[in-house]
């Protein structure tokens, strides 16, 4: 069931698609700013019907939104999608623990672990931690309290768990998947995963985990900036050599004469292709 729901207080309209509620409409869900699993920067999520969902934010270069008898003139769109709350709060966890060197670090409340100056917004997810962190920590319970402390094991386990899950899932969802050999689909679904998880110490501890050597996401990207300048640059020296050419017609008729018996490489693999058809 879809329903359409203003967002009081908003400053500027914005178009969210988002599953149903299920509360006649009134209230749609909270939007919380968390921190990003990976870049720690301040991130809005919608918390809704216990369910924690990150927003997918889609523009066209021209649009807007007809909405009943209002138009947005902003025509963008937030998809919300549901993520696994375990990624969001591993490294809050973490911190918590206060692990250092060989010291496996401190059993606390979730109260404790969830308060954290600046965002509010964790402490609408106590029900959520109480429900899932477990698996990936060990508990003590000391009469009616309960502590937590993140178990390195059980992250572990838990990411290899979702790796293999989506390395199952990829050639199903894309055919070029399938072509290539489980060693890369494994990698590919190692970096997708990775988009929620800090390179230290996370990402590099599940590439060892899993025999994987480590290929840092950041190496990446640099070593695609410099593939795309040696190509401006070469691009830039042949458009050079050309406009030299152009200056000398004496050298440019002799080099003429030299192509003009010569034949295009490509019609060359043509031909021996229909022949042998």
């Amino acid at each position: 069931m879809s329903s359409t729901v203003w967002w009081e207080g908003a400053e500027k309209t914005r178009v969210l698609i988002a599953p149903d509620s299920g509360c006649g409409g009134n209230k749609p869900g909270e939007l919380l700013k968390l921190r990003h699993p990976k870049s720690e920067n301040g991130t809005c999520y919608l918390f809704s019907n216990g369910m924690l969902q990150e927003l997918q934010w889609f523009k066209q270069s021209y649009g807007s939104w007809l909405l009943g008898d209002y138009i947005s003139e902003d025509g963008s769109l937030y998809m919300a999608t549901p993520v696994d709350p375990v990624f969001i709060l591993l490294p809050i966890f973490d911190e918590a623990r206060m692990k250092k060197g060989e010291d496996l670090g401190k059993f606390r409340q979730l109260d404790e672990i969830l308060f954290l100056e600046g965002y509010p917004g964790y402490q609408q997810l106590l029900s959520v931690a109480e429900k899932c962190m477990e698996i990936v920590c060990q508990t003590q319970e000391v009469g009616s309290m309960k502590f937590y402390r993140l178990d390195n094991s059980k992250v572990l386990a838990w990411l290899s768990c979702k790796v293999y899950c989506l390395k199952k899932t990829l050639p199903e969802l894309d055919k070029n998947y399938a072509a290539q050999d489980e060693k890369q689909t494994l990698v590919d679904a190692v970096s997708i995963v990775g988009e929620y998880l800090k390179t230290e110490p996370w990402l590099k501890l599940l590439y060892d985990h899993l025999g994987l050597e480590f290929v840092d996401p950041t190496m990446k990207e640099t070593n695609m900036e410099n593939l795309s300048t040696t190509n401006e640059n070469t691009t830039a020296s042949s458009n050079s050599l050309q406009e030299k050419a152009k200056k000398k017609p004496g050298k440019q008729t002799k080099q003429a004469k030299v192509e003009t018996g010569s034949k295009n490489i490509r019609d060359m693999f043509s031909r021996a292709c229909k022949k042998k058809c």
